[in-house]
C-alpha cells in the first residue's frame, strides 16, 4: 500500500534532519530526529536526548504538527498545501503555520466579499475551514495553489527575517531557503515513497 502524506512528511522531515545535533548557534537547543529537548519534555521524555525514540518522534509529530493543524482536513483540498503548512509548523511552530493561512486567506477575501475576516489565533476551527472552504469555491484549483505557494512566500521571508534579526542564524538560512524550495520534491518523489515505508516499518517492527 502506497504511503499517505502524512507519513511522508513525517518520513521526510526524519531523514533530513537526521539525529542528534547539539548546534551552538541553534536556539532551540539540542535535537534529535528534528524534535527540540522542550518539545520532547513537553510529550513525557525526559532522558538523555541522544536516546530520543524515534517511534517517539514520529508520534510527536503526528499529534503536534499534522493533527493540531487540521490537515486530514486540508490535504484533501490541497495537498501541496498541507505540505507546505506542515513543514513550516515544524520549523516554526504549528501556531505560526496557522496563523500565516489565517493571515493570508483574510487578505484574500475581497474584503470580507467571499468570506469574513476571522480572528487570527493559530488554531485551525470551524471559521478557518469553512473559508478555505468557501476560497476554494470562489478561486478554484488555480486560487488555492496561489495560496499555497503564498503561504511558501511568506516562510521564505519568515525566515529571512530571523537571520537578519541575529546574525547567527546565517549559519542556517541557505538550508532554511533549500529546504522550501525543495520540499514538494523530496516529499512527493518515489526517494520520498521509500522513506515513508522504510520509516513505517521500521516502527511496526519495534526496531525503532
Amino acid at each position: 500500500m502506497p504511503a499517505s502524506l502524512k507519513q511522508r512528511l513525517i518520513a521526510a522531515v526524519i531523514d533530513r534532519e537526521g539525529g542528534y545535533v547539539n548546534h551552538s548557534s541553534d536556539r532551540g537547543g539540542p535535537t534529535n530526529h528534528g524534535i527540540t529537548r522542550a518539545v520532547a519534555r513537553e510529550n513525557g521524555f525526559h532522558g538523555d536526548m541522544r536516546k530520543l525514540p524515534k517511534s517517539l518522534a514520529v508520534k510527536i509529530y503526528e499529534a503536534r504538527y499534522w493533527t493540531s493543524i487540521r490537515l486530514d482536513r486540508i490535504a484533501p483540498i490541497s495537498a501541496t498545501l498541507a505540505e507546505y503548512l506542515f513543514d513550516f509548523g515544524v520549523h516554526s511552530g504549528p501556531g505560526r503555520s496557522a496563523q500565516e493561512l489565517q493571515r493570508t486567506l483574510n487578505v484574500l477575501n475581497s474584503r470580507g466579499k467571499l468570506f469574513p475576516d476571522m480572528r487570527v489565533d493559530g488554531a485551525v476551527g470551524p471559521a478557518t475551514l469553512s473559508a478555505l472552504a468557501d476560497y476554494r469555491k470562489h478561486r478554484g484549483g488555480a486560487g488555492v495553489h496561489v495560496l499555497a505557494e503564498s503561504i511558501n512566500g511568506v516562510r521564505i521571508a519568515f525566515c529571512r527575517g530571523l537571520a537578519e534579526r541575529d546574525e547567527r542564524q546565517e549559519d542556517f538560512a541557505y538550508g532554511w531557503f533549500h529546504r522550501v524550495v525543495n520540499l514538494r520534491n523530496e516529499v512527493e518523489s518515489d526517494h520520498g515513497e521509500r522513506l515513508a515505508l522504510s520509516l513505517y516499518s521500521e516502527i511496526e517492527t519495534g526496531m525503532a
